[in-house]
């Protein structure tokens, strides 16, 4: 396969619930969904559990304080790349936050 290809792995089915569901997060984008509640929960005990403050993340990763605060509060929103960076700064596996935070966020188990 080339770079610009795309993966011949075919999209996992899932009820149509499930589907209902994760069209409504992607349509509202929000960061005060119940999954995105879970996901900075998730943040915040990664950070907890490695004992860092949002200072010693922020200097791991080369930004202020208070911007590790706002993305723990979801008023600055994380992408991949970034949330990437952030698990690395805490010595967590980026794949391992990801997986738990998937388990989380099966049917029925998210919270707000």
């Amino acid at each position: 396969m080339t770079k610009n290809q795309p993966s011949s792995t075919p999209v996992a089915a899932l009820p149509d619930s499930e589907w209902d569901s994760l069209r409504a997060v992607f349509a509202e984008r929000s960061t005060f969904t119940p999954e995105y509640q879970t996901f900075l929960r998730h943040l915040r005990e990664a950070r907890h559990k490695a004992g860092l403050t949002q200072v010693e993340v922020g200097q791991r990763l080369g930004v202020a304080q208070a911007i590790i605060s706002k993305c723990e509060r979801g008023e600055r929103r994380l992408d991949v790349v970034e949330l990437r960076a952030y698990c690395a700064a805490l010595g967590v596996s980026y794949l391992i936050f990801l997986a738990e935070l998937e388990s989380s966020l099966s049917p029925g188990t998210h919270t707000e």
